[in-house]
């Protein structure tokens, strides 16, 4: 009995080595393998850096990358259709919801902007900020940009 167990643990061991050598499940994509690229000037305000963009498989719908403010560096306001998860890994920066208070974020919070919310998240004025910015396609739309930040809508 034991070796019947153990050929059929042996051959359920195979199958399962055969499904993924025929259909890959995981992709690394090594570090610094893709240029940094500037944030656009449409979208950003000062010195922004995007790196390492992700998409997943054709059939997934989330995408996100690791973006980088220089102090003072922000977004212009934005929405997105399915909502974004912003994690923040270092510095501190600001994130506002329209017509609500700004607030102070800092490495390990993790804030939820909801679908369709006009928002805007940057560093602080002295304080440079990098966060993981992940959220899902739409009809082929992640996000939709506004009107930038004004100087009296950021905190100095």
């Amino acid at each position: 009995m034991k070796h019947l167990a153990a050929t059929a643990l042996s051959l359920s061991l195979l199958a399962f080595d055969s499904q993924a050598q025929e259909a890959p499940v995981l992709t690394v994509t090594p570090n610094g393998s893709q240029p940094s690229a500037r944030g656009p000037a449409d979208w950003f305000t000062g010195t922004v850096r995007v790196d390492a963009p992700f998409k997943g498989s054709d059939e997934a719908r989330v995408s996100g990358a690791t973006v980088s403010f220089e102090p003072g560096a922000r977004t212009a306001w934005h929405t997105h259709p399915l909502g974004q998860t912003l994690i923040v890994t270092a510095g501190a920066g600001f994130v506002q919801e329209w017509g609500q208070p700004v607030r102070e974020i800092r490495p390990g919070d993790t804030v939820w902007i909801a679908p369709g919310a006009k928002h805007w998240h940057g560093a602080l004025p002295t304080t440079a900020m990098t966060h993981i910015a992940i959220a899902e396609v739409l009809d082929g739309n992640v996000v939709e940009w506004m009107e930038q930040v004004s100087d009296q809508q950021y905190p100095q």
